[in-house]
């Protein structure tokens, strides 16, 4: 499953091309400060797709003064959910699990995009159409989960397809 994961990567890039109202931020419950949540997710979506692989994204932002690391991620929508990042290997773009998971700086962010760092999906047990809500956990290190839901969006970028044998 992950040789088959990694050889679907070809040319992963650029933005979102179909126009969607941004998707609900969702927080962890635990405070950073007085009434701010420690960890969210802003505009969280993921690609629509027929059953089998796809990727979610948007941008995690760390409310506290240390850094918090997303070790793991769940959803109803497949049975297995890794962390990924995209890079450069025998002159080819390839994604691979994100080894330590996804750090959110201190105070700062981390974009899940496509061409980069994305929530992988494998084994989609049903259809993502556009506009579908798909609920999503992130397992925080030393922390609370992040509880999320995700929009389904087309997305057409650097011809992107999560499925086997496609590159």
């Amino acid at each position: 499953m992950l040789l088959a994961a990694a050889l679907l990567m070809a040319g992963c890039g650029g933005e979102p091309t179909t126009a969607a109202a941004p998707a609900p931020s969702a927080s962890t419950s635990a405070s950073a400060d007085a009434g701010v949540p420690a960890l969210t997710i802003t505009d969280p979506w993921v690609k629509t797709t027929g059953k089998a692989m796809t990727a979610a994204f948007g941008t995690l932002v760390n409310n506290t003064d240390a850094a918090i690391t997303i070790v793991a991620g769940a959803t109803p929508l497949s049975p297995t959910v890794e962390l990924h990042e995209v890079v450069e290997s025998g002159g080819k773009m390839v994604m691979r699990p994100k080894e330590g998971g996804f750090v959110v700086p201190a105070r700062g962010t981390h974009q899940l995009q496509p061409g980069g760092d994305h929530i992988m999906l494998m084994g989609v047990t049903d259809e993502v159409k556009p506009g579908a809500r798909i609920p999503f956990t992130l397992t925080v290190k030393d922390g609370r989960p992040l509880e999320f839901t995700a929009v389904g969006k087309d997305f057409a970028g650097g011809k992107e397809d999560y499925q086997p044998g496609h590159q």
